[in-house]
C-alpha cells in the first residue's frame, strides 16, 4: 500500500513539473501584428504589390487563372515553392502535388481560393496562419512568415 501511494505521489509531482515548465506565453494577436510589421517592410524593400486580406494573409495575384473556381473545401494539385522572408527555400514540389485545402496550413486555404484553375499566386503568410509557434522542422523556425508561390494546375470541388 505504501508503495502504491509514493508511485501516485511521485506520478502526480512529475505531471505538475511538466505542465508547469510546457506553459507558453504565446499571444496570436501580438504575433500578428509583429508578423504585419515584418510583412509591410518586406513588401515594401521588394516592390511586391500585395493586397492584404482580411486574416491578415498578404496576397498577390500574378496570373488569375481562367479555368475552375476553387473553394476552402476543394482538393487541388498545384506546384509550388516556399521560402522564409530571408529568401532560403523551405520547400518546392518537382511535380503536381494533390490534396485537399483543408488539410493544409490556413493561409493556403484563405488564399488559393482566391485564383481559378491556371493561376498563379503568391502568399505571404503570417506566423498565425501558418505554422504559429511551433517549428515544423529545421527549416521552418517558430513564428516564421512564410512566401509561397503556387500555381493552381487543378481543383476538384
Amino acid at each position: 500500500m505504501k508503495l502504491k501511494t509514493k508511485f501516485l505521489l511521485m506520478m502526480a509531482v512529475i505531471v505538475t513539473v511538466v505542465s508547469s515548465c510546457s506553459k507558453d506565453d504565446y499571444d496570436a494577436e501580438k504575433q500578428l501584428a509583429k508578423d504585419d510589421a515584418l510583412i509591410v517592410e518586406f513588401i515594401t524593400k521588394n516592390n511586391i504589390p500585395a493586397t492584404k486580406h482580411s486574416s491578415g494573409l498578404y496576397y498577390q495575384i500574378i496570373t488569375p487563372g481562367e479555368g475552375a473556381s476553387v473553394t476552402a473545401n476543394s482538393t487541388v494539385g498545384v506546384n509550388y515553392e516556399g521560402k522564409l522572408l530571408n529568401g532560403s527555400q523551405f520547400d518546392k514540389s518537382s511535380q503536381m502535388v494533390t490534396f485537399p485545402l483543408t488539410r493544409v496550413i490556413q493561409g493556403w486555404t484563405i488564399g488559393v481560393p482566391l485564383i481559378k484553375v491556371g493561376g498563379r499566386i503568391r502568399l505571404i503568410v503570417p506566423s498565425v496562419l501558418g505554422y504559429g509557434n511551433q517549428s515544423p522542422g529545421a527549416d521552418i523556425p517558430k513564428n516564421s512568415v512564410l512566401d509561397f508561390t503556387i500555381d493552381l494546375l487543378q481543383a476538384q470541388n
